[in-house]
């Protein structure tokens, strides 16, 4: 096995800024809001392998969430990840997930590029799911419950490849560079 990625948490700073993003709160309870979102970061847990031979890193809820059918979620995790070049990350659900409730990212499979890391938003890692369950099944996730699991993949490039183009920012931000 080749030795070519660790993963990080984000800053306090970057994570506080993008859970009240995502999850816009009551102004008058700001305290109380910066508090609660300290100790969801503070209990954020770097994304493991469960067994030797796993291939997927398990990335963890820093949050407990309900879905019902149709519902969506997205997810500020809090983790960042280097990685060496000519490698991505690809993150899916985890498969019980997906085989029980049909627990879906929206993106289909999350890229995460190397260059991401160095993004305004520190490599931030965010996943967007939906339960896509046609029997009617809520699914449940309790914080700290893996969620999402990350495969690291090498990739090539192009003989004629000439990409010299440098990364600020994810979710589509690759498409505006020239």
């Amino acid at each position: 096995m080749q030795r070519i990625a660790q993963f990080k948490k984000i800053s306090l700073e970057q994570f506080c800024k993008d859970w009240l993003d995502t999850f816009p709160a009551n102004k008058d309870a700001k305290s109380e809001v910066q508090e609660k979102i300290q100790h969801i970061y503070e209990n954020i847990k770097l994304p493991r392998r469960a067994t030797k031979g796993s291939a997927g890193y398990d990335f963890y809820s820093p949050l407990a969430f309900t879905l019902k059918p149709g519902e969506t979620i997205k997810i500020p995790t809090g983790i960042r990840v280097w990685m060496d070049g000519g490698w991505v990350l690809k993150c899916y659900p985890r498969s019980g997930l997906g085989f029980k409730y049909r627990l879906q990212m929206n993106n289909t499979v999350g890229i995460i590029d190397s260059d991401y890391y160095y993004s305004d938003n520190e490599g931030h890692i965010f996943c967007k799911i939906t339960n896509d369950s046609n029997e009617g099944k809520i699914v449940s996730i309790s914080e700290g419950m893996g969620f999402m699991q990350g495969i690291f993949v090498e990739y090539g490039i192009t003989l004629d490849d000439d990409a010299d183009g440098i990364r600020n920012g994810g979710f589509g931000s690759t498409s505006h560079l020239s």
